[in-house]
């Protein structure tokens, strides 16, 4: 049997109609902070309680991020898409000038005025085509009252709830 695909760009342009929640992934290898964006994060099981999230190999922050034995996941808010612009740059300094965090558990940086903080300890890591999948076991979560920041047709935007 031989397996079809389609190409990138079609690819690509269907999944620009899901919308997904943004999150910063951060941690603290060596003793420096590094963090990406990410819309690929998902709840992976509840018992025990593990959370994923994919990765380009390519990426210039996944060689520091593999050497963090914990990072947290910061559920950002809807106010929030600069920062999310900020950690999906490359060259730039993320952690620098207006980003606003403090140490959490494991000292996994925490980023201030997100609408959630997942802690989590590296459960697993799994090639996947051109990324990696990151699983991490959820060590400590903080829920803060915010609406969440949305991906969605290469734009962010913000949750409005129907009636």
């Amino acid at each position: 049997m031989t397996l079809t695909t389609v190409d990138a760009d079609r690819f690509r342009g269907a999944l620009a109609q899901h919308a997904a929640g943004v999150v910063v992934v951060t941690a603290l290898p060596e003793g420096v902070p590094v963090g990406l964006t990410a819309t690929s994060f998902s709840s992976a099981s509840l018992d025990p309680p593990l959370v994923s999230f994919s990765i380009d190999r390519g990426s210039a922050t996944w060689p520091w991020l593999r050497l963090a034995d914990h990072f947290a996941v910061n559920v950002l808010a809807a106010d929030q898409a600069d920062l999310a612009t900020r950690f999906a740059r490359r060259g730039v300094d993320r952690f620098g000038g207006s980003t606003r965090w403090r140490p959490g558990p494991y000292g996994t940086p925490l980023l201030d005025g997100v609408a959630a903080h997942v802690v989590c300890h590296l459960h697993a890591t799994h090639d996947i085509g051109d990324h990696v999948l990151v699983v991490g076991a959820v060590a400590d979560v903080t829920v803060h009252p915010a609406r969440p920041l949305l991906y969605h047709r290469g734009r962010y935007g913000r949750f409005e709830a129907s009636r």
